[in-house]
Formats: structure tokens, sequence, C-alpha cells
């Protein structure tokens, strides 16, 4: 038997006894596989075997196979069960072991998917608002049943009514509303609206003008009711909606496309639920039979103190026209306030306003609520500046008749005003009053 020589440098990078020459960490440098021979068997040379001592797991040192390696290495097989430096697939350690960057975050797809799952909600949410709000229009007015309708012009016309409906009212709310409790039913307020491309305009009809109410079929008896002549205001308490389109419509020649409704405690409601209106008061005002009781000057009015302002007729210097002057003031700032970006991006406005508004909101079949929106749009736009607001032109405010005092209309100033809105023509009219 034969020990190794000590001190055996059989590598010419002299790797036993003496250490590596390469320059790498231990801990970098790969281990090279032995091949382990027969017992007894040398080397692929004709080497001895190696001693326990020099077996790869003791003092045999490790290093890189790219560094010394050739064909003569007789410990070298070519395979490498150790560590490169700098070496590893997906996950794996800086040198030494050690965790190596973590792999960044990828933030675009995070927001993309955020951003997609925030669309589909306000979609959805938009689409349920839609169909709940849709289905709280009380459509209940049928223009298909008035009669001898003219043509059709530019632009479209709403028919909006106030009307004092006591519908739905305690007797300790119509005290506290100061409506009464007359019976049947009257318009408080006729407003024609005409929105078109050169401009909007709203145009107040007095309920006390005097007109030609045309013959019609009575929806209770059934038989053919003779033209006459009488207050404007007769024709709804008479047949309600229908019959009043049809004498508006028989006395301007205008034709109606959609008619919208408001009530006592609609109104009311409506002004409550945009958290109140503010107006304008020209005027120190004051008057038992509505309830009135304001300071000239700008002041926020709730429902009660609204619905008490557009009622006033008595005490007014101009008396109903006067009053018609107060509703669409104060109209057109309720639809300035409910359309406000304020109302709008607000749920907690949005849907009491919405809730209270469409409740009480009586309109005719055809209307949808992208109508109703364009209504309201339009009356907010008249009072930023964008269109015109007058009354029916008048000749006469005090005209006698066999039903008392009547208003008494410009024929020839009207005849002029409904030709500019049905070619929606910029409007040059005045009213004069």
């Amino acid at each position: 038997m034969s020990d190794w020589p000590q001190g055996w440098t059989g590598d010419r990078n002299d790797r036993y006894g003496r250490g590596s020459g390469s320059s790498e960490p231990e801990g970098a440098r790969a281990m090279p596989q032995v091949r382990r021979s027969a017992p007894g068997a040398g080397g692929p040379h004709g080497e001895p075997p190696l001693p326990p001592s020099m077996s790869p797991r003791g003092t045999v040192p490790r290093q890189q196979p790219s560094q010394g390696y050739d064909d003569h290495d007789p410990y070298d097989d070519g395979y490498n069960t150790g560590q490169v430096y700098g070496g590893g697939g997906p996950g794996a350690g800086g040198p030494g072991g050690t965790p190596g960057p973590a792999r960044p975050k990828n933030w675009k797809r995070r927001i993309t998917i955020g951003l997609v799952t925030f669309l589909v909600l306000l979609l959805a949410v938009g689409i349920g608002t839609y169909f709940w709000a849709d289905s709280k229009l009380r459509r209940e007015v049928d223009l298909s049943e008035v009669e001898d309708r003219p043509d059709g012009g530019k632009g479209t016309n709403y028919l909006i009514v106030g009307s004092d409906s006591r519908e739905g009212l305690s007797a300790e709310q119509k005290k506290k509303l100061h409506t009464g409790s007359a019976d049947g039913r009257r318009t408080d307020s006729m407003i024609l609206l005409h929105v078109g491309d050169n401009g909007n305009t709203m145009i107040s009809l007095p309920r006390d003008s005097w007109v030609t109410i045309p013959a019609f079929t009575g929806s209770d008896s059934g038989r053919r009711i003779p033209q006459s002549q009488n207050k404007l205001n007769a024709s709804y308490s008479s047949e309600g909606p229908s019959l009043l389109v049809r004498t508006i419509e028989f006395n301007t020649g205008l034709k109606i496309d959609h008619y919208a409704e408001i009530g006592f405690d609609g109104f009311a409601k409506l002004v409550d639920g945009v958290g109140g209106v503010e107006i304008d008061i020209p005027q120190d005002m004051k008057e038992k039979n509505s309830g009135t009781d304001f300071k000239k000057g700008k002041q926020t009015l709730d429902g009660q103190q609204a619905l008490a302002f557009v009622r006033q007729r008595y005490g007014l210097a101009g008396g109903d026209l006067d009053r018609t002057k107060n509703q669409q003031k104060f109209l057109s700032a309720l639809a300035n306030k409910a359309a406000s970006p304020s109302t709008l991006i607000n749920p907690f406005k949005l849907y009491p306003t919405m809730g209270a508004g469409l409740d009480n909101l009586v309109v005719d079949k055809d209307m949808g609520l992208f109508d109703v929106k364009d209504m309201f749009f339009a009356m907010k736009s008249v009072s930023g500046g964008d269109g015109k607001q007058m009354n029916m032109p008048v000749s006469n405010p005090g005209l006698s008749t066999s039903k008392g005092s009547a208003v008494q209309w410009d024929m020839t100033k009207v005849k002029e005003l409904m030709s500019q809105l049905k070619n929606d023509e910029k409007v040059t009219v005045s009213s004069g009053n």
C-alpha cells in the first residue's frame, strides 16, 4: 500500500492542499462531482484511488467548472451538482443563496381591473336608477284624445301646469299650506315652454285669459258640447288636461308635444327635496289667503314658503299678471337648483328630489325620462339668460265679461309670437305687460 505524498500537486492549478487559484469566493464556486471507482481500482489514468481524507466532501475545494478543467482532469466528469455563481432560474437567490430582488407588481393591470369594475358598477347603478325613476312617472294624460290638432312645427313645446289639486293632503296639511278645501279642480298656473335651436322661451298663460273653448265630446255624457267663450281655466275644470290642450291649440295654432302637471303637495315636496330654493323677493309681500309674509331681498324658501310665493295674486300691482311673473321666476330657479351639479352628483339630494318630483308629476303617455330632463334643463337655461321669459301679450287685463273680469290677449302679437315659435325663430315679440 502506498499513501498519497504530502502536498501532492497532481493538478496544474494546485487544487489540492494549497487552495484554489480562483479569484471567486468559496461560496460562488461549484463542487465538481467525483466519479467513484470500484474497490482497488485506480483513476482513469492509473492513479491510485483517493484516500478517505481526500474525498469530495472532505478537503477537496469547490471550483467553477469553467476554470481549470480539461479533458485530463481526473475528477471532472462534466456534471455539476453545486451552485454556479450568478446563475439560477426563476426564483433563484443571489450570491451565497440569499433571496434576489422581488418582482415588481403589475400596477397597470391592477388599475385597469379596478377601473373596469368601477365602470361596470356605475353602469349597473345608472340602469337601475333609470328603471326606478321611469316607473314613478304618472303617465295619465292621453294626448291622442285631443281633437283637430294643428300641424307640428320645429322644436318641442311643453305645457307645464300647476294645479290646485289637494290630492293626498290632510286637513292639517291644507291648513298649513293655506290651500283651502275647494272642490273640483283648477289650474293655478300654466306655462308654455318652447325648446328650440334659437333659444328657449317660457310664456305664462293667465288662467283668467278670455278664450274660445272649442266644441268637444263630454267624457262622462258622451254628447257633443258646443263651442263657447270662457276663461281658459274653465276648460281644465270641465274636462281636464285633454280639453285644456285642445283649447290652447285652438287659440294659438301651436301644437303641444308634451304635458306635465304638478299639484300643491308635489310642488312643496320638490322644493324641500332640493333643500330649498333661493329667490330674490322683489318687494315686501304679505297676504292672508296665500300665507305670504316676506321681506324684500334674497332668501331661501322651503316648500311651504315657495307655495305661498307662487300663489299670491292679491296685493300685487299687476294682479294675476305679476303672479305669473313670480311663478316663472321661481320655476326657473327651482329647475336651476334641481339640475345643478350639487344635486345631480349627490345621491342624498338626487334621490329625494327625483322621488318627490316624479311621484307627483303627471305627464302624457309618450313622455319619457329624457323628455323630463330636457324640460328641466330648458327651464334652467332660461333662468341663466339663454332664453326668454314673458307673459302672453295682453291688450286688456281687466276685460268685463259674463264670467267676471278676464284678461284679453293681443291677438296681433299672439299670432306673430306663435309663428316665430312654430318656425323656431328668435322671439322678438314683447308681451307689453
